[in-house]
């Protein structure tokens, strides 16, 4: 067997039980503390110079986007530059002569494992212990054994340092990087359209990436069958659990774009409320097609008891990560509602964040899913921990995690492009990348029409043709999706999904990503469309206090949206349409999760039963029962639909009047 894939275990593992004696004759010198202290600071220089070649990247794209801004031109987002300029850094360390070798010792075993043993060619020993001594009297007290971290099988054993100190461990990514962009994501949503469009979100995210794993998945199993040589390496369950990652989106691209040209509100909402649980589910259903494989027992075909426990493991991780995110979230509330926390505002921002950033670590060590985790703890800390904090912690919370959320995705869009050419894992297969690209077109087309046309059933407004194309070619891959194909790539099939998945985003970020503007003038979708109008921008007071019990009250509304279906000119705003689901949620948010999370008004005294009238006490603090009932609005629910016929008011409110507010 030849030496390169004997045993794909240089230098390499996590713990087992391969042991390796090397002998060393008595001329061979023990290394001096000074030889160890070259060898560290090398390394450290290394490293330094890894960092800085990233760091560089990141200030040539931010000084290149700047100079894009300020001549108003659109036709690159800040990911695509630094995609391109990773592949420009990539290509200038892969091919640009010979650096600093690493020193390396190639281990064959004497003897071949057989399959009985606890390791072999399908599953490499977890650790390498490789003992080192010498002979001569003094021998036993000169032996070293030294353990080394396994990478996995490599095809070119020679490499410079530089090169392999450019890959990170894919861990990062899922530690490090992408938390805070989840978080962001779920923190500064505009919650008032979120909400209004709920049940379309809902939709998309949920039956969508569901639809479109299975779709992609099955076009490839389809189109693989005709490359012989693609038959052999992949099973459906293969095919599927790609599908299953690629469906993750980042429209970051368009909807920066969107944002900057003031695109209708509803658009925005319906591309950023659905790439925010894409994500998601389509890491909950990578985790469950891993456990139907795990558990189904029949080599061919389809078994129904694996599927039933698939898809309650499914229910079981996303419901299990969605309650801890949820109470995370509710707990950081109750503590900045009930202590003076506030008044030392470093440390009230450093418990926000690391309440935070533990919901996420917690659901990773309880096999679960941090990133649903920490999207639900995200959206409950803005809708209830952040009415509670001081206000440099607003400012600061906000700011922070903008900041991080550009660096992170920055960075990842550059790692992309430089891991192209100095990752070791990439297999290039021509065919399959092409049936990919294909296959992602397809999966993505049968979510966006056919669901737009259901929605569009019993919805108001429409989702209108022009909407939908723009919905399908927002569907951009990026950092989730290429972080969940570099997790594994011991197998040959996932290094073909690695280079797959990274060609996918790069293609989409830079050649899609870069056309929006061009769509939406092509496609006709108006731009420069300020948010709903609504009393927000001229203000005005209510006395209620002489209105009758059962009289309605006024409820102003929007003006007709534009690129909607219907454009009938009305004397008067009409109701905002809610979600049925935010109409059901709202009556008991207002009533009881906010007085009881937060010190707004009305307070649980006013609204609970009598009986639980001691509970209602203990849980309302003074601030809310000294704050006088002339309030301005002026929380994280500025902008939210659930309850908002008094968005935008002052409202004086007598203490007998205030059921009129849980209308």
């Amino acid at each position: 067997m030849k030496l390169r894939r004997g045993l794909s275990f240089v230098i390499g593992g996590f713990i087992g039980n391969c042991i390796v004696k090397t002998i060393f004759s008595e001329s061979d010198a023990a290394p001096t503390d000074s030889e160890f202290d070259e060898k560290a600071l090398d390394t450290h220089r290394v490293d330094s110079l890894n960092l800085l070649l990233y760091t560089l990247l990141l200030i040539l794209t931010i000084v290149t986007i700047w100079m894009f801004k300020n001549r108003r031109l659109r036709f690159l987002h800040e990911t695509g530059l630094a995609v391109i300029y990773g592949l420009v850094l990539g290509a200038v360390i892969r091919f640009s002569g010979n650096s600093q070798s690493v020193r390396g010792l190639v281990v064959v075993p004497k003897v071949m494992p057989r399959k009985a043993s606890n390791y072999n060619l399908a599953t490499p020993p977890e650790v390498i212990w490789l003992q080192l001594s010498r002979r001569g009297k003094a021998a036993a007290s000169l032996n070293k054994t030294y353990s080394y971290t396994f990478k996995g099988e490599v095809d070119d054993v020679v490499s410079n340092e530089i090169e392999q100190k450019a890959t990170f461990d894919p861990e990062i990514f899922f530690n490090i990087l992408l938390p805070p962009i989840i978080f962001h994501a779920a923190y500064s949503m505009k919650r008032r359209f979120f909400f209004k469009n709920l049940g379309a979100i809902f939709t998309f995210a949920f039956l969508g990436t569901t639809v479109t794993a299975f779709v992609t998945g099955g076009i490839m199993w389809s189109l693989i069958q005709i490359v012989p040589n693609l038959a052999r390496k992949f099973s459906f369950l293969d095919t599927l659990y790609f599908g299953a990652v690629i469906s993750a989106t980042d429209p970051v691209t368009v909807l920066a774009i969107f944002s900057e040209l003031h695109v209708d509100v509803n658009l925005y909402a319906l591309v950023f409320g659905e790439s925010v649980f894409n994500d998601a589910i389509a890491i909950v259903m990578t985790r469950a097609i891993q456990s139907y494989s795990e558990y189904n027992t029949v080599q061919e075909g389809f078994e129904m008891n694996a599927f039933f426990y698939a898809v309650g493991n499914f229910l079981a991780i996303f419901c299990s990560s969605f309650m801890l995110g949820s109470c995370l979230g509710i707990s950081t509330a109750l503590l900045t509602k009930f202590t003076r926390i506030r008044d030392f505002p470093l440390l009230e921002t450093c418990l926000f964040v690391l309440m935070s950033y533990t919901s996420f670590l917690i659901a990773e060590a309880s096999d679960l899913t941090g990133i649903v985790s920490l999207l639900f703890c995200g959206m409950c800390q803005a809708h209830y921990t952040y009415n509670n904090l001081s206000p440099e912690s607003r400012l600061w919370t906000k700011s922070l995690f903008e900041l991080l959320n550009f660096l992170a995705e920055n960075f990842i869009f550059s790692y992309i492009g430089v891991s192209m050419f100095t990752f070791p894992k990439h297999h290039f297969d021509i065919s399959f990348i092409i049936i990919a690209f294909v296959a992602v077109a397809l999966g993505r087309a049968a979510n966006i029409y056919p669901l737009s046309m259901l929605l569009n059933i019993g919805r108001k407004p429409k989702i209108t043709l022009n909407f939908q194309h723009m919905l399908y070619f927002s569907g951009l891959r990026g950092a989730m999706a290429f972080a969940l194909a570099i997790r594994n790539t011991l197998s040959e099939a996932r290094q073909m999904f690695l280079t797959a998945t990274a060609l996918v985003v790069i293609v989409s970020v830079i050649a899609v990503g870069g056309s929006v503007s061009v769509l939406l003038q092509w496609l006709g979708i108006p731009v420069g469309v300020e948010d709903e109008i609504e009393p927000l921008q001229g203000r005005r007071q209510a006395n209620y206090s002489s209105t009758r019990p059962n009289q309605p009250l006024p409820e102003p509304g929007p003006p007709q949206e534009s690129g909607l279906a219907d454009t009938t000119p009305r004397q008067a705003p009409p109701k905002i349409e809610k979600a049925w689901l935010a109409r059901i949620w709202g009556g008991f948010d207002t009533k009881y999760m906010k007085p009881l999370l937060t010190n707004s008004h009305p307070t649980l005294i006013e609204t609970m039963p009598k009986f639980c009238g001691p509970f209602a006490r203990l849980m309302t603090t003074a601030e809310q029962l000294t704050e006088m009932y002339y309030r301005t609005r002026d929380d994280s629910d500025a902008d939210l639909c659930i309850a908002d016929e008094f968005e935008g008011y002052n409202v004086m409110v007598e203490p007998s009047q205030q059921r009129l507010l849980d209308y």
